[in-house]
């Protein structure tokens, strides 16, 4: 058994990540679709967009390249969204700690 051979290039992850990404928080804003089920749908937008799209000749590569811009997807707005709550949470921890530490002028 050989492993196929995937042909991939930049254009792959810096237009499917993003397209994925796009789909599924305009999915997200106009549906009534559960939370839960949001990384479900990011992985079958991004399995339609590879088999469709970027790979509509080599179902192999198709289904492979799908799971790495659904996941892709789903990580990227997962750390962007981690990364903005923790400097939210900083920003805010230092401000209180600040307004503490601030002695009457007397």
């Amino acid at each position: 058994m050989s492993f196929p051979i995937i042909h991939t290039n930049f254009w792959d992850s810096t237009i499917g990540i993003p397209v994925v990404l796009i789909l599924t928080q305009c999915i997200k804003w106009f549906t009534p679709i559960s939370r839960k089920y949001i990384p479900t749908v990011a992985v079958i937008l991004g399995l339609m967009v590879s088999i469709f799209y970027s790979h509509p000749h080599d179902l192999v590569a198709g289904i492979f390249m799908g799971y790495f811009y659904g996941y892709a997807a789903i990580g990227s707005y997962a750390a962007t969204k981690t990364s903005w709550q923790a400097f939210r949470e900083e920003k805010r921890t230092f401000t209180q700690y600040q307004l503490k530490s601030k002695k009457p002028p007397y």
